[in-house]
């Protein structure tokens, strides 16, 4: 019979640490559980910029500038309006039009950024400049800005002053 209690007993300790084992392994789980967790709440990380950016780059995947239809590319920032006609096998620009020329920013006095007035006469700038270096045909790239606005009075003056689109 004594050979029955040690076996006995062996099983008892043996059944005791395995017990404690999951017990604790138990616990450790649930242990974050039973803490408070704090709520963390996070703005959209995307700017207005990077939504424009966005826009654009997928205009672009659409429209490209060939030696015989150039694109005319679009940028409006607070204060000026930049027009290109790019050939975009070439990566070249073959005509460009701003409200930093000479001959537009004298003309109107805007203290507060391009208006659509302003944005017209780009438009007619750079319709002549494209005229003069033989170029009619564009496809035009709005730049990821809304055809809207300032975007719109210039492509419409644009094509008033002989450029097709």
């Amino acid at each position: 019979m004594s050979c029955n209690s040690i076996s006995l007993s062996f099983l008892q300790s043996s059944w005791a640490t395995t017990q404690r084992r999951q017990l604790s392994s138990v616990t450790r789980l649930n242990a974050p559980a039973l803490r408070p967790r704090r709520l963390v709440i996070e703005a959209n990380s995307r700017t207005r910029t990077e939504d424009r950016v966005a826009r654009h780059s997928r205009i672009r995947k659409k429209v490209e500038g060939t030696p015989e239809r150039p694109r005319l590319c679009v940028f409006r920032s607070n204060k000026h309006i930049y027009v290109q006609v790019i050939d975009d096998s070439k990566m070249h620009t073959l005509a460009s039009a701003s409200t930093m020329q000479k001959p537009i920013s004298e003309e109107f006095d805007y203290s507060s950024g391009p208006t659509v007035d302003v944005a017209k006469r780009v438009g007619e700038a750079i319709a002549k400049a494209c005229l003069e270096k033989g170029i009619t045909k564009v496809a035009f790239d709005r730049g990821g800005y809304p055809y809207h606005g300032r975007i719109e009075a210039l492509a419409n003056a644009a094509r008033e002053h002989g450029l097709q689109f």
